[in-house]
């Protein structure tokens, strides 16, 4: 596997750089910095995140498959090329009914 240095002005293809695993949620940092990371995640069906705030605002761009999120108490389904912007201190949580991968990025503030 590359490490983030060697990723660094490549062409990456986002959808085959993580794979999915058998009930599990696996995830890959790309960039991790002060002011922001941007990390994949593959979902198997079944499998999800539950409920949480983060301090900071996140968009969530779907790869493949469908997500199925909730943010504050209300239900969003995104598909392929949609992103879904989670708002800072707001509750929310993501489920796979079937398998999925997204690119999170969370941006923070100063």
């Amino acid at each position: 596997m590359r490490t983030a240095e060697e990723l660094k002005a490549r062409a990456i293809g986002l959808s085959d750089f993580v794979d999915y695993a058998s009930g599990a949620v696996v995830s890959k940092t790309l960039i991790d910095k002060k002011v922001g990371t941007l990390t994949l995640f593959a979902f198997d069906a079944g499998q999800g995140l539950s409920e949480h705030t983060a301090p900071y605002d996140a968009v969530v761009q779907i790869l493949d498959g469908e997500a199925e999120l909730v943010i504050a108490g209300k239900p969003v389904k995104a598909g392929p090329g949609e992103l879904v912007i989670m708002p800072a201190g707001v509750p929310h949580a993501v489920r796979a009914a079937r398998r999925f991968k997204m690119l999170l990025t969370m941006i923070r503030e100063e």
